[in-house]
């Protein structure tokens, strides 16, 4: 069905407040996503909502910015799901951009608005794990799938781990969880033809093996920056804080930044909402202006698209088979184990240091949970909270 014009200007305006409000990291961006796209518009339900944040967990790549793709082109095709990644990534890479510019040198690290923002991703994921877990774990076997799973990822910290515990919970639902009575599955209304999802394969396996190779043949340094950051784009597992490594090996041995222009822009990265992967603007813009940022910032993020866009079409057929529901019944038990590890660490342990941290965390709970305020307001709220607490303290 054709997409009217409407349709996409409603999704670039949710995306983009989203864009201009989720501040916390990868696991407080679903919980975002979950409250806006499943609660308050009802654009897919609990269950479509945990399947894609379960494909996106299994691709590379950031994603939260894949499930934001991933619901725009539910809702309005390809270019739903272009408006999507404009309005939820753009207002963090212009901010990025702008402090590429003119702010290196601010150390934004301390500033207690900011560890108000970091608390407020406490409340934030916290509401995600508790909604998602009443829904996806609502039994003893699916609730101590999700307990295991957070138990063995604290003590495993790795991506591939994740990986590997997700397909694990994924086979034993199958064996085990097979003969409950699974529930209809409405289809996620994906309009992407599977020739289109081909084509996207063949693109993005294209460009992973044939950009090395032309960066040889025709050395260019914009080439050689499109292929470092899509190479980074398309093999990082885990998204958010464990790109950061990858980044580093890419630009500061070859010299086009130096270690402390690294660190000033991941601390100006820590500022903004959004994703950390528009961290690639900044580290663009410092090599070549805004042209560098906006080819880093593409680079970075095309690999997303192809991914999703190649997978979308086959998993919307394969989620719905009788088979593939048991297994996305452990799967969906495993992630709600992921998040609820998340909750501690990094959330928790990077937010959460004094009593009036913890009280600041319970308020904005409380917000979420009874007075129903909308996220953009609880966040405001932390962020004048944090700078109080940074005068008293």
């Amino acid at each position: 069905m054709e997409k009217d014009k409407s349709s996409i200007l409603e999704i670039l305006g949710v995306s983009t407040k989203l864009g201009l409000t989720s501040f916390g990291g990868p696991i407080a961006h679903l919980g975002y996503f979950r409250d806006e796209y499943v609660k308050r518009r009802k654009w897919l339900d609990e269950k479509s909502y945990a399947d894609l944040v379960a494909l996106c967990q299994f691709l590379p790549g950031p994603a939260s910015s894949q499930v934001g793709i991933s619901i725009g082109m539910m809702r309005g095709g390809l270019l739903g799901g272009i408006a999507s990644w404009c309005g939820f990534t753009l207002p963090s890479a212009l901010a990025l951009m702008i402090f590429a510019y003119v702010l290196k040198n601010y150390d934004v690290g301390h500033a207690g608005w900011l560890h108000g923002l970091m608390i407020v991703a406490v409340a934030v994921v916290a509401q995600a794990v508790w909604g998602m877990a009443r829904s996806l774990a609502p039994d003893r076997t699916r609730g101590t799938i999700a307990i295991v799973t957070a138990i063995i990822t604290l003590l495993w910290s790795s991506a591939y781990g994740q990986l590997i515990l997700i397909a694990l919970a994924g086979l034993f639902g199958r064996f085990f969880l097979a003969k409950s009575e699974i529930p209809e599955t409405p289809q996620l209304g994906i309009s992407i033809s599977r020739h289109a999802a081909v084509v996207a394969w063949v693109l993005f396996f294209g460009l992973l093996i044939g950009l090395p190779l032309l960066r040889q043949i025709a050395p260019s340094h914009f080439l050689a920056v499109f292929d470092s950051f899509f190479r980074v784009g398309s093999l990082v597992f885990g998204g958010g804080h464990v790109v950061l490594p990858m980044l580093q090996a890419e630009v500061v041995p070859t010299g086009w930044l130096t270690d402390s222009q690294f660190l000033a822009g991941y601390g100006a990265a820590q500022a903004v909402p959004g994703p950390l992967f528009t961290f690639s603007s900044y580290l663009g813009t410092v090599m070549n202006g805004w042209q560098g940022g906006l080819i880093a910032l593409i680079a970075m993020f095309l690999p997303s698209f192809l991914l999703v866009t190649g997978s979308l079409p086959f998993w919307d057929a394969i989620r719905r088979r009788p088979n593939f529901q048991s297994i996305l019944k452990g799967i969906n038990a495993a992630v709600v184990g992921i998040l609820l590890a998340a909750l501690f660490n990094p959330v928790w342990t990077s937010a959460i240091h004094s009593p009036l941290d913890f009280g600041l965390a319970l308020a904005a709970f409380g917000l979420l949970m009874l007075w129903k305020l909308p996220p953009w307001v609880v966040v405001l709220f932390s962020a004048a909270g944090g700078a109080l607490i940074s005068v008293l303290s």
